[in-house]
C-alpha cells in the first residue's frame, strides 16, 4: 500500500516538472505516488509526464484554471496515501527524502511536518542569492525552516506534509494567499502536532529574476494583514520588521539629505553585514553582492506590502472587510 501521496500543481511549468520528475526516479524508497494537477495551463506538461510512466508512479489530471490550493484538494481527493506531500513545481528532491521521512516518522511523529529549503548547485547566482536572503536570520528569513526560530514553526507547501487524519478532520486548503500559513494554523488549532525536520530539505529554484521576486514577496507582505485578520494573534513583532525596514530606510535616506550624511551609517553597516556574512556563507564574491539587491528587495517588497494592506485593510477598512475574513475564516 502506498504511504505518501506527493501532490504537485502546475500552471506552464513544463521545464521545472521534468527536473521534479527527475529527481523523484533516483528516490532510494518508492513508497510514494505522484499526483500532478494541471491547472487550466496553455501549455500543459502531460507529455513529459507520460515519458515517466513506468518509472515513478505518477497521475496527471488536468481541470480548468482555479488556483493552487483548488488544485492541491483535488489531487488529495484522488489520492490513496497515509500522508500527504506537497512540493513546487520548481523543487528538486534529494534522492534520499522519502527514506528519511519515513524513519523521521518512525522515531519523532508528527502529524504535519515541514522541511528547509535549499539551493542546488546547479542554480544560478540570482536563485542562489534569492534562497540565501529567503533563509538568513538578518533578513527574517530564518523563520521559514532554519534552526534559529522567531516564532513557532510553520510548515510551507514548498515542503510540507500531514497526514490522512489531518485532512479529515480539518479539511482542504483556501484560495487565498499565504493559504500553507492558514492551513498549518488551522492544523494546530486542531490540535495536531506539528514541527520541523531539519534534516529533511528540498532544492528550492524560486524565482528566476528581482522583478518576479519583488512580486512574490509584496504579496507575502499583504497577505500577512489578512492573516492577521482570520487570526488576530498571529501577528508576531518580527513580521512588522519587514515594514521597520522600509520606513527606516526611507527616514535615514531624508536625514542623510537634509541633515546630516552620517544619518546613513546604521543602513550602510547593516547591507555591509549582509555582504560579509553572505560570502561566509556562500563562499562566493559573486552571491554575496547579488544578495544585496535580493535582501533590499525583501524586506523593501514585504515591508511595503504590509503597509500597503494594514493602512487599506485595518486604518480605513478598504477592499475585503473583517466581516468578510471572519466569513472566510469559518469556511463560508
Amino acid at each position: 500500500m502506498i504511504r505518501f501521496s506527493l501532490i504537485v500543481p502546475v500552471y506552464n511549468r513544463i521545464d521545472e516538472v521534468s527536473d521534479l520528475l527527475e529527481s523523484l526516479v533516483c528516490q532510494t524508497s518508492n513508497n510514494f505516488e505522484v499526483i500532478i494537477v494541471e491547472d487550466g495551463s496553455t501549455e500543459p506538461c502531460e507529455q513529459v509526464v507520460n515519458q515517466y510512466a513506468g518509472r515513478v508512479e505518477v497521475k496527471y489530471f488536468f481541470k480548468s484554471n482555479e488556483g493552487r490550493s483548488i488544485a492541491r484538494n483535488y489531487g488529495m481527493e484522488r489520492a490513496t496515501g497515509d500522508y500527504f506531500i506537497f512540493f513546487d513545481s520548481d523543487c528538486v528532491v534529494p534522492h534520499r527524502y522519502f527514506e528519511h521521512l519515513a524513519r523521521f516518522l518512525e522515531s519523532e511523529p508528527l502529524d504535519c511536518f515541514g522541511g528547509p529549503d535549499a539551493a542546488h548547485e546547479s542554480f544560478s547566482t540570482t536563485q542562489k542569492a534569492i534562497n540565501y536572503t529567503m533563509t538568513s536570520f538578518l533578513t527574517t528569513g530564518g523563520i521559514r525552516g532554519g534552526k534559529i526560530r522567531m516564532e513557532k514553526f510553520v510548515p510551507r507547501t514548498f515542503n510540507m506534509g500531514f497526514s490522512r487524519e489531518v485532512y479529515n478532520k480539518v479539511g482542504g486548503f483556501r484560495e487565498m494567499f499565504s493559504e500553507d500559513i492558514d492551513m498549518s494554523t488551522r492544523i494546530r488549532h486542531a490540535g495536531f502536532t506539528i514541527g520541523l525536520y531539519p534534516d529533511l530539505p528540498v532544492y528550492h529554484k524560486r524565482r528566476v529574476d528581482f522583478k518576479k521576486f519583488f512580486r512574490q514577496v509584496y504579496v507575502f507582505g499583504m497577505s500577512r494583514v489578512t492573516l492577521k485578520l482570520l487570526y488576530p494573534d498571529s501577528l508576531k513583532p518580527v513580521h512588522l520588521l519587514p515594514a521597520a525596514f522600509v520606513i527606516g530606510t526611507v527616514a535615514m535616506i531624508l536625514l542623510g539629505i537634509f541633515v546630516s550624511p552620517w544619518c546613513l551609517l546604521p543602513l550602510a553597516v547593516y547591507l555591509a553585514a549582509v555582504v560579509i556574512i553572505a560570502l561566509a556563507v556562500t563562499r562566493s564574491s559573486v552571491i554575496s553582492l547579488k544578495a544585496l539587491p535580493a535582501t533590499v528587495i525583501q524586506l523593501g517588497g514585504y515591508g511595503c506590502g504590509f503597509i500597503k494592506a494594514y493602512v487599506s485593510k485595518i486604518l480605513l477598512r478598504r477592499g475585503r472587510d473583517v466581516e468578510e475574513e471572519v466569513q472566510l475564516r469559518k469556511g463560508k
